[in-house]
């Protein structure tokens, strides 16, 4: 069962003031451009990338399907909604990830993806999370291709949270490594950096 892979990156970080957060450097990698790798690299079938800054653009550097969202200050709603349309027929489920989360890498993508294809999954499948205010669960999460008419009716920054609250006879929450930890400050940025070894200069003969 083919799934497809959405990277949400057409937002501009307005508590990054003076930056284009999806573009900080990570390790010597474009933030983006790790959350781009772990779709790809998990195992989603194809995977876009919506964006609207030309610099994201260049980031992802051919990588990556790239669809921009003319709409993306409306909110969230309508980038889902343009990466979703950007789905191969084939598709049966979206991945859905956040250009922020840089610490989502490859092997919690493929545990998710093993999680939604096993027989008996529930529509929608997303990593647990020890946080009560977000229901116990972060991005990533997988939607199929069943739930995509709620989504194509949401509206401003509402996201697939809005669609499966409530409703948990349609969600499975796995634990899956990585973190799912978004940045939205550069307090954010300086702990996630300090988690990556510096990279020690080579010595010359």
């Amino acid at each position: 069962m083919p799934v497809g892979g959405i990277v949400l990156a057409a937002g501009k970080g307005s508590r990054m003031p003076g930056s284009q957060k999806l573009l900080l450097d990570i390790d010597g990698v474009p933030m983006v451009r790790h959350v781009f790798d772990a779709a790809s690299e998990g195992g989603c079938h194809h995977t876009v990338v919506v964006y609207t800054d030309d610099d994201v653009q260049k980031a992802i550097n051919g990588r990556a399907e790239l669809v921009f969202n003319p709409q993306a200050e409306t909110g969230m709603a309508s980038s889902l909604q343009v990466g979703l349309k950007a789905m191969r027929p084939e598709v049966e489920g979206a991945m859905v990830l956040l250009g922020d989360q840089p610490l989502v890498g490859s092997r919690t993508v493929a545990t998710l993806l093993r999680a939604w294809r096993r027989e008996g999954s529930r529509p929608a499948v997303a990593a647990s999370q020890d946080t009560d205010d977000l229901g116990g669960w972060a991005p990533p999460v997988i939607l199929s291709r069943e739930l995509w008419g709620d989504l194509f009716a949401l509206q401003g920054d509402a996201g697939a949270r809005q669609v499966l609250q409530g409703r948990p006879e349609l969600l499975d929450i796995v634990p899956a490594p990585g973190r799912p930890d978004d940045i939205d400050t550069p307090e954010d940025y300086a702990k996630i950096v300090q988690l990556f070894p510096r990279k020690r200069p080579r010595q010359r003969a």
